[in-house]
């Protein structure tokens, strides 16, 4: 570095003194741009307006700390930069100022419309994220107030040892919105190149509007298409298979996906097959047109049984269990017996039929991805699928089941140990019964 060159962070200016954050809507300089004083570095949105960020002095971009839809604290760098100007050594951030009335709303411009992408061949994973709750709830929490069950058991009977459970006020369009975040982060894509949005959930934030529509309010990408789907535990490798159609299409080239479910709030404290078993999370994948980069998908397999449909249930939507009417029960019901053995038939023949699907051979699989439904379910179906349970991968002793989360936050835990190559087979079975699974190529 030469020696009249310095590093510095760059705030943004807050426009009013009670505001605490605001958000980037577009990035105006990558990182090793060089940018004049006065320069637009930024469009910020904020509670009084839309506004141009400037660049106090000349300089070159080292880091941008945020990305494009992301809300920024006021109190932090969103900018780390390298400049020459002395007058910037002292420079203290622009403390908060108050404004005069704001007037009328700042009309942003239509989204121009783009020519439809070219149809892809194959399709890949870029990046996956996730987010779990602060909140560590254990077994020896949930036994206190039943004395004939310890903790060891629990542990014993569901392979879970402990889990996590949503702070007050979280909800479950907060969560998607971190683990969204992480994948587009990791993806390398600017936000403003997710071509539409698919959540997956059986906890949305409220009945209507989606839940997508929420994150995608957060992401502010306001013209693209955001909507929910619903298939239980087997929800987002739905979602993965329905943006993978977008891409084929030629519809869309990048597409968010995101797995979410808050259960936490649906739990009945006197009902132990249902009581002990799930957790809280949320886990995202930037499904995009493979370009050799990202985890290729291979093959997928959709499917479901209708004579499933009593074997996992809840009567009520949202996340919030409602007050119960007449015979309207809120809690999540479970019938335990028929359930687990559904799940063990259903999941050792979509793994037997995703390996004849694939080509592949039950040694070549480096791991199966299972949704984290049960450890003496998965076991079981461990033994009938011809691929050998230790490489089963399982991190439910520690996060719960997480529903639709499951298998996008194992895949966050697993990726420091997958190399290049790997072959990885994603499978849930979820309530209704729905069945998915995905193949992948590291």
């Amino acid at each position: 570095m030469d020696a009249g060159v310095f590093r510095l962070s760059l705030y943004l200016p807050a426009q009013g003194a009670s505001e605490t954050e605001a958000t980037i809507i577009e990035w105006h300089v990558a990182e090793g741009d060089r940018f004049e004083q006065g320069q637009s570095l930024a469009q910020v949105d904020s509670a009084k307006s839309v506004f141009e960020f400037e660049a106090p002095c000349r300089g070159r971009v080292i880091r941008r700390l945020f990305i494009e839809g992301e809300a920024v604290p006021m109190s932090k760098p969103v900018l780390e930069i390298e400049t020459d100007d002395p007058a910037m050594r002292d420079w203290i951030p622009p403390a908060p100022a108050a404004l005069p009335e704001a007037g009328p709303a700042v009309q942003r411009p239509a989204a121009e419309f783009l020519p439809m992408p070219r149809t892809a061949q194959t399709v890949s994973l870029l990046a996956v994220g996730g987010y779990l709750p602060r909140r560590v709830v254990t077994n020896e929490e949930l036994v206190e107030h039943l004395p004939h069950i310890s903790a060891d058991y629990v542990e014993q009977v569901t392979g879970i040892r402990e889990r996590r459970w949503a702070l007050p006020g979280e909800r479950p369009s907060d969560m998607a919105y971190a683990a969204a975040l992480e994948a587009i982060r990791k993806s390398g894509l600017a936000t403003k190149q997710i071509d539409a949005i698919i959540l997956a959930t059986t906890t949305p934030d409220v009945a209507m509007p989606a839940t997508a529509a929420f994150l995608q309010d957060r992401l502010n990408l306001p013209t693209i298409p955001a909507f929910d789907l619903n298939a239980a535990c087997s929800g987002w490798l739905f979602a993965v298979e329905m943006a993978r159609g977008m891409i084929l299409s030629g519809a869309a080239r990048h597409v968010l996906t995101v797995g979410v479910d808050m259960q936490s709030y649906l739990l009945d404290k006197t009902d132990e097959s249902a009581f002990f078993i799930f957790g809280d999370g949320a886990g995202a994948a930037i499904v995009a047109a493979h370009e050799g980069s990202g985890a290729k998908i291979v093959r997928t397999v959709l499917g479901g049984d209708s004579r499933g449909l009593h074997l996992a249930r809840r009567n009520t939507p949202g996340f919030w269990p409602v007050n119960a009417v007449g015979e309207i029960d809120p809690w999540i019901r479970l019938d335990g017996p028929a359930l687990f053995r559904g799940a063990v038939e259903n999941f050792a023949s979509l793994v037997r039929e995703s390996l004849v699907r694939s080509g592949w051979a039950p040694d070549e699989v480096r791991w199966v991805i299972p949704h984290q439904a049960n450890g003496r379910i998965l076991r079981a179906a461990a033994k009938r699928s011809g691929v050998p349970f230790e490489r089963f991968f399982l991190n439910m002793d520690h996060v719960g089941n997480t529903s639709s989360a499951s298998i996008p936050l194992a895949i966050v835990e697993l990726e420091p140990r997958l190399q290049p190559g790997d072959r990885l087979l994603l499978c849930s079975v979820g309530a209704g019964l729905t069945t998915a699974a995905v193949c992948l190529e590291w």
